[in-house]
Parts: structure tokens; sequence; C-alpha cells
């Protein structure tokens, strides 16, 4: 019975099934340390975007520019009732018109502000905005031309972070210039579709006071604004354009269009959208009692400026490929003791596995000082070289070790290309795994596992 037993215990021990399942084990024992890596990359996130919101709260956050547009009061009368109790009432509505020709030129300056080991970039914009405005007109929405308030209309501009306007500017208004004044007025925009004046939008406003009889006119006017993340615009022009030109050599196009002629360069980038009203799903004009707010706000476009590689969301990204980097690792290490008969001990294999963990926090503490690449770089060479070392004197093979360290390396350049080709990881990822299980299967094909533990194996 005894002789049984010893010969099932001594089966099981090197049942290579056995051995698969337990590195599969320590596998997930392994997870333990990488989730709270993980976890620590979610807390240097978050205080790095506490360091962006608190360097974007005062100096300025992402810009979205909307206009301008001529908003005209005008009194709407109607009576009620019958007879003796007939009584006429009266109420003020808002008339709200787009410029035929809106153009925008602008030039970007980027800087990078730091807080801490957080570096930050933000942005001084001057842009140079101008166009025309066809004569407002009424008589089809059934309002007479002495119910038309011109002494109270304005010409409004919403931005979204307006105390981040640097400079004093004038509206240049058919050849007289106005000055503009905080708020947007009376009507902040965008009918809610009350009938009321809408919830005033961040923005200035100028009061023109009256208007050419009979005619239309132009206007332009300066504006310099802080800002940080990205800058957007609307197409409020019958025909719009856009020219942008900035010294950030990482723009990401974003919005409804794309510019239709962009250059990007080291040095920065030039862009310039030109976009008809067709392509929009609000009117030319609009009453207050007309909802086109949300429209507006949904027909922005622009571009943001990315950081050439985030090192928080590379991190996150890397982290995602560990358990299948392990598994790797440990199948190689199996295959050394599979064809040349060594075998060697869990802990060992805990040890490397340690080692590949300690790969991502290694990598996030020394991308926050100098940068994405030169810390994988760093990172996977020093993991690679004690993985190396590890196995040169566990194996007592150097070649083996050698080997072993090769793969290591090949497997890091390998998550690489694959965080960097992030379209593509789907492909990369399932061709490279075709060909380590080719590799695995050529290397074993000639073992037979029917016998394999009775032919016995070295202890390590």
């Amino acid at each position: 019975m005894t002789e049984l037993f010893a010969s099932l215990v001594n089966a099981i021990r090197h049942s290579q099934l056995l051995r698969v399942l337990l590195i599969g084990f320590l596998v997930l024992l392994l997870q333990i340390p990488i989730a709270m890596i993980d976890s620590l990359i979610g807390e240097r996130t978050t205080r790095h975007n506490e360091a962006v919101e608190e360097v974007t709260g005062k100096w300025g956050r992402e810009q979205t520019v909307i206009g301008p547009v001529l908003v005209v009061p005008y009194v709407v009368r109607w009576t009620e009732g019958e007879g003796e109790n007939r009584k006429l009432r009266t109420k003020t509505r808002y008339g709200s018109f787009l410029p035929e020709k809106l153009a925008i030129d602008g030039r970007i300056e980027t800087e990078i502000r730091s807080r801490g080991i957080f570096d930050v970039p933000v942005y001084k914009m001057t842009l140079r905005v101008e166009g025309g405005f066809s004569s407002p007109q009424f008589a089809d929405w059934g309002v007479k031309s002495e119910d038309v308030l011109w002494s109270r209309a304005e010409l409004w501009v919403g931005i979204s972070d307006a105390r981040a306007i640097q400079s004093q500017t004038n509206l240049t208004w058919n050849e007289e210039a106005i000055p503009f004044e905080p708020g947007t007025g009376e009507f902040g925009g965008g009918g809610s579709g009350s009938g009321e004046p809408d919830v005033a939008r961040p923005g200035i406003h100028a009061p023109l006071k009256r208007w050419p009889i009979g005619k239309g006119t132009g206007f332009s006017f300066p504006l310099v604004l802080n800002g940080s993340t990205g800058v957007f615009f609307a197409p409020l022009g019958r025909e719009t354009t856009v020219s942008l030109a900035s010294n950030w050599s990482n723009p990401s196009f974003q919005g409804n269009w794309l510019p239709g002629d962009r250059t990007v360069r080291p040095d920065g980038f030039q862009s310039k959208w030109s976009i008809p009203s067709l392509g929009r799903n609000y009117p030319q004009r609009w009453a207050s009692d007309s909802a086109v707010a949300h429209e507006i706000d949904k027909s922005t476009f622009g571009l943001q400026l990315l950081a050439p590689v985030d090192p928080y969301r590379m991190s996150e990204r890397s982290v995602k490929y560990e358990a299948l980097f392990l598994m790797l690792t440990f199948l190689s290490l199996w295959l050394f003791e599979v064809l040349v008969r060594r075998r060697l001990h869990s802990l060992q294999y805990l040890l490397v596995g340690a080692a590949m963990c300690l790969f991502y926090l290694l990598l996030l503490s020394l991308a926050e000082h100098l940068g994405f690449l030169p810390a994988y770089l760093l990172a996977s060479i020093a993991v690679a070289g004690l993985i190396t070392a590890y196995c040169a004197s566990i194996l007592r093979k150097p070649g083996w070790a050698l080997i072993i360290g090769a793969l290591v390396a090949a497997l890091y350049a390998y998550l690489y290309v694959l965080l960097n080709n992030e379209d593509y990881a789907l492909l990369y990822g399932s061709v490279g795994l075709f060909i380590i299980l080719a590799a695995v299967m050529y290397l074993t094909r000639a073992i037979d596992w029917a016998n394999f533990g009775a032919q016995g194996s070295k202890r390590g």
C-alpha cells in the first residue's frame, strides 16, 4: 500500500499537466500585486488630473467660441377676451440672426506649465474675427417695422471660459468702434423653446443701438484668449472659414468637421476649415421660441492639444497585457524543464514573476520624470537583465539563460509595438499568439507525453 501511495505521489509530482495547472495558479496569484499596481496607476492619474485642473482653472480651460450672433428684440401683440373684457397683450421676443460670412484667423502659441512633477500644456490664442450680416427680416414673422426694437439690438459672442480673455476688445461695426461688454446681454443665444430669454452663456456682447436701414453691415474684432487642452468653434456663418496655426506638433482634430487643408510638422501645424451652412442642423435665423442651443453645441469643430505620449494611459494599457506576458515567460521556463529535463521550483517561478510585475511599477515611476519611451527602455532593460542573470544562476546554463533573457526582451519589444499601434493591436496580438503556439508545438513535437514522467527528471 505504501509503495502504491508513493508511486501515485511520484506520478502526480512529475505530471506535466499538473505542472501546467500549477503555473496557471501562480499567474493568478501574481494578479494580487498587479491589481495593486493598477490601483496605483489610477491614483497617479487622479493626481495628474488634479494638477491639470489646478493649472487650467487659473490659466484658462478648453475654449469654445460660438458667435457672433446678432440679437434683435421685437414686440409681439395679441388680444385676449371679447367685448368689454377684450385686452391687448404685448410680449418681447428675440430674433437671432447669423452672419452671411464668417472668417476666423488664429494663432495658438503653446507652452508647458509645471505643477510639481506634472507638465500641463496651455496656450494663448490670438483671433481675428470678421464677416458680415444681411439686413434682418421680420415681415414673414408677422412683425411690423415699428415693433422691432433696434435700440436694444446686440451682437454677442459666446466664450466657454470668458474669464480667460486677456485684453479689452472693440467691435468694428459698420466702420464704427463699439466696446464689448461682459456677459452675453439680454439673450444668451440659442432659444430654449419657452419663448423667454435663454440662460445666458458666458461670453461678451456689444450694444449696437441702431441698424443701417435697408442694407447689411460688416463687422470685425480681435480676441485674445488663454486656454488649455483644446479649442472649438461653431460654424455659424452661411459660409464659415477658420484658419489656425500653432507651434504645437501633436494636434488631434475633433468635432463634426475635419480641416480640408492641414499640415503637421515637428515645429507646429497649420489647418483650415471651410464649412457651408447646409451641413448643420439649425437655420440662419430663429425666434426665441425655437430651441436651437443644443444643435449649436453639437455642431462645434476644432482640435485638442494632446501630449505626444500620455504615460498614464500607456501604463494602464500595458498592464492589460500582463497576464499574457506572465504566461509566455512561464511557458519559456516550462519548456526549459521539458526539453532539458531540469526541474525548477515554484518559488523560482514566483521570483521571475515578481520581477515582471515590478516592470510596471518601474515604468510608471520613471515615466513621470523621463517620459514614456526612455522609461520603457530603462524598465525593460533592467527587468530583462535581472531575469537573465537570475536564470543563469538557477539553470546553470548561460546559453539557456541568454535565450530566456532574449525572449523576455522580445516580449517587451512586442508590447511596445502593441501599445503604439492601438488600431492594429488585435491583429498583432492574434498573429503573435499563433506564432508562439506554433513554436511550442514544434519544439515539443517529439516528446512522448504518455511516458514522459516515467523517464525521470532532475530536480532543481
